[in-house]
């Protein structure tokens, strides 16, 4: 994976931002998403030996910043850290802060879409309302921190529909487009998804 994006083309002479994600997928979606800005981009993965703490924060901005702060703290670069989750309504907001590992975490993605679909088996298609939330960190020597948010609302379906995106995108309906995360291009989600809108708001950020 290049550690530069390409459209912005900024100079080696550019200051670094790094991403604090050791996960392929969220790091090329983050990629994609971030679009051009004056920075070299690298993903923390590309620093030797390089760990992220547990996600032991009671917000999606603690979880975000501590990541944030982790990679600042081992490159000396700008670094940009996020933590989303997926809420529930009639689950009372989960799996939320657990969304990454609800049921365990020896689960695979499909068993977690399977656990979420069984405590909703009786929960009629109005009352299925759910949200995805993405909040994203900004820390580095300059600008001290930051935090954007961006949400998106939708649906559980009652079965997974589509193989496109990552984690809970099968399950989870967007009523706009009349498909779930999983149905849709790569280029209608980062239009509308959670983790583009927080991103579209830390790269207005990151351009000033």
């Amino acid at each position: 994976m290049p550690s530069t994006r390409v459209p912005s083309a900024p100079s080696s002479s550019s200051p670094v931002l790094v991403l604090a994600t050791l996960n392929p997928h969220k790091g090329r979606e983050l990629l994609a998403l971030l679009g051009a800005v004056p920075f070299q981009i690298k993903l923390l993965s590309e620093f030797p030996g390089a760990r992220l703490p547990d996600e032991t924060g009671q917000t999606y901005a603690e979880n975000a910043l501590v990541k944030a702060r982790t990679a600042f703290s081992l490159t000396a670069a700008l670094a940009l850290g996020d933590d989303s989750g997926l809420e529930v309504d009639a689950l009372g907001g989960a799996p939320g802060l657990h969304t990454a590992r609800f049921g365990g975490p020896a689960l695979s993605d499909r068993e977690r879409w399977d656990l979420l679909l069984e405590r909703l088996r009786d929960v009629p298609p109005a009352r299925r309302t759910a949200r995805f939330r993405c909040v994203i960190a900004l820390a580095g020597p300059a600008r001290g921190e930051q935090v954007v948010e961006g949400v998106v609302e939708g649906l559980i379906a009652e079965a997974p529909r589509g193989s496109g995106g990552f984690g809970y995108d099968p399950v989870f309906f967007y009523p706009p487009l009349g498909r779930t995360f999983g149905e849709i291009s790569d280029e209608e989600k980062r239009r509308v998804s959670h983790r583009g809108k927080a991103l579209d708001a830390a790269r207005r950020l990151l351009s000033e």
